[in-house]
């Protein structure tokens, strides 16, 4: 019987202003002995909204559209998301999702999700640089602004699951 791949999800959120329209993109991939042997995309976006909301939404995608708890590792360049996840999550929750200052959580409906889309799963989140290079990372940041494209000059359409 052969090895459970390993699944990683590469996230990325756009945003044309900020706010502004807006895209996601995810590009899963399982991988067994490291090499890809399934690879899935997926995009979508708003009419008017911020970076940081696009980012979280990748991140709230890749772990929704998991059919069954998974171990995964979710890879992003957002320091709002590995910050939020590996720093501030827990206060804000134990805060009465309030931050240190006593104000209330930004973008408190993605972070919720988030928290509970990550309940279900093993997740482990890794940081990268964006806009370095890294192939994964780009074709992540292209999905993003296919998202958002159709809600530029002022278009509006739904989001696509491809």
């Amino acid at each position: 019987m052969s090895e459970k791949p390993e699944l990683i999800a590469f996230t990325d959120g756009a945003c044309s202003g900020n706010p502004g329209p807006g895209g996601w993109g995810v590009l899963l991939q399982a991988r067994r002995g490291g090499e890809v042997v399934k690879e899935r995309e997926l995009k979508g976006g708003e009419p008017d909204t911020t970076n940081n909301r696009m980012e979280l939404l990748a991140a709230i995608t890749a772990l929704e559209c998991l059919s069954r708890p998974s171990e995964i590792t979710i890879v992003t360049d957002s320091a709002y998301v590995k910050n939020g996840i590996n720093e501030w999550l827990p206060t804000w929750k134990r805060n009465g999702w309030k931050t240190s200052t006593r104000k209330p959580v930004k973008n408190v409906d993605l972070w919720q999700r988030l928290d509970a889309a990550r309940a279900r799963h093993s997740v482990r989140w890794e940081w990268i640089k964006g806009h370095a290079g890294h192939p994964e990372n780009e074709r992540a940041d292209e999905l993003a602004r296919a998202g958002m494209a159709p809600f530029l000059n002022g278009g509006a359409a739904s989001r696509d699951r491809a």
